[in-house]
């Protein structure tokens, strides 16, 4: 394990030197709130090692290595986000083998799949959900983490000669520049929604005042416990809750049985919070603008759907990664507008 700067100045060197870098990382998101980079794994021709990044160590020469060079990775999405939330780390080029598997029309593209289909190896994948802050790490952990990168290079090898054989390769280098530049952009929080939970369409104002109350509380409590908002009250017995105190119900029966008196009683404060909210800064009930489309809308999305499964099965591909529903949608009310949205290889299969 890389645990500090000694060890970190010991291995840099070798990963300069390495012609290839496949890169992984691990999370506490289902134990900790906010989450945070716990493990990054590399393997090189030189073999795996564990960079643990809650040790005091000062990992941007790190980043610095993977800087101007192609990081192989599985399912890139997750990993990229954490990366430049925490890290401000975005890299130059990737190879996404998840990505490459899906291009190629492999229905099975988990990684233990792959490795199994392609490489003959069966992974072990019962440390997925584990507490990767936990120090030490025990054995099986360490196993598990080495291997999410061990098999990547050999995966990708196999993929990119696939790829290149039906002449997609290029489809997935621009996929990955898509991806790279999706993960790239700062989330968008918008105050009037993000507090909006499955299940709450169908509260009234009043009832969406005190929903609003609860998961502010509840973001306060899973920060300062750091456990995830759903450890502390579900999304469901917040919707009753504030469903039952709108209609001036009794609703101590929706409480969840082993809550502490502290944390009862500043829940009840924050139901009484939304009770006091003015009708008139109630939330406002969210209404979809639907517009039904026109015939000629309704025939070009037909035609445009149409062309996207035939080019599919032709390809054995899933229809989704050449366009969406949503995006034939927008083609279909606007060609001129939308269709610079599409990638030139998705814009070439529906020409």
């Amino acid at each position: 394990m890389i645990d500090d700067d000694v060890k970190l100045a010991a291995l840099l060197p070798k990963l300069r030197a390495a012609h290839w870098l496949a890169l992984d990382t691990e999370a506490d998101s289902l134990h900790a709130y906010p989450e945070k980079v716990c493990l990054i794994q590399i393997s090189t021709t030189d073999g795996d090692v564990l960079v643990d990044p809650l040790a005091p160590i000062n990992l941007d020469s790190l980043f610095e290595v993977f800087n101007g060079r192609e990081l192989i990775f599985h399912a890139a999405d997750y990993d990229l986000r954490l990366l430049e939330k925490h890290h401000q780390f975005r890299p130059s080029a990737i190879f996404d083998t998840m990505l490459a598997a899906r291009l190629l029309g492999e229905r099975h593209f988990g990684l233990s799949a792959l490795v199994e289909n392609h490489l003959g190896v069966k992974l072990d994948k019962g440390s997925q959900k584990a507490d990767w802050a936990q120090r030490p790490l025990t054995e099986r952990m360490e196993t598990y983490a080495r291997n999410d990168t061990h098999y990547l290079k050999p995966l990708a090898d196999k993929l990119k000669s696939a790829l290149e054989a039906k002449n997609r390769l290029a489809w997935h280098q621009e996929s990955c520049v898509r991806l790279i530049a999706e993960c790239s952009r700062p989330p968008t929080v918008d105050a009037d929604t993000v507090w909006r939970v499955k299940g709450c369409s169908g509260l009234s104002r009043p009832a969406l005042a005190i929903l609003r109350s609860l998961w502010q509380w509840r973001e306060k409590e899973a920060i300062a416990y750091r456990r995830p908002p759903f450890f502390i009250l579900s999304h469901e017995r917040m919707v009753d809750l504030a469903l039952a105190a709108a209609a001036r119900e009794p609703f101590e029966n929706t409480l969840p049985p082993k809550m502490s008196p502290r944390r009862r009683d500043t829940l009840l404060e924050a139901v009484q919070t939304g009770l006091a909210v003015p009708a008139e800064r109630h939330p406002e009930i969210l209404r979809h603008d639907f517009r039904r489309p026109s015939e000629a809308e309704f025939r070009r999305f037909r035609e445009i759907e149409k062309r996207r499964n035939a080019r599919a099965n032709e390809l054995g591909m899933d229809p989704t990664l050449i366009a969406s529903k949503a995006m034939i949608g927008d083609l279909a009310r606007d060609w001129d507008k939308h269709a610079p949205d599409l990638m030139n290889w998705q814009r070439e299969l529906l020409k």
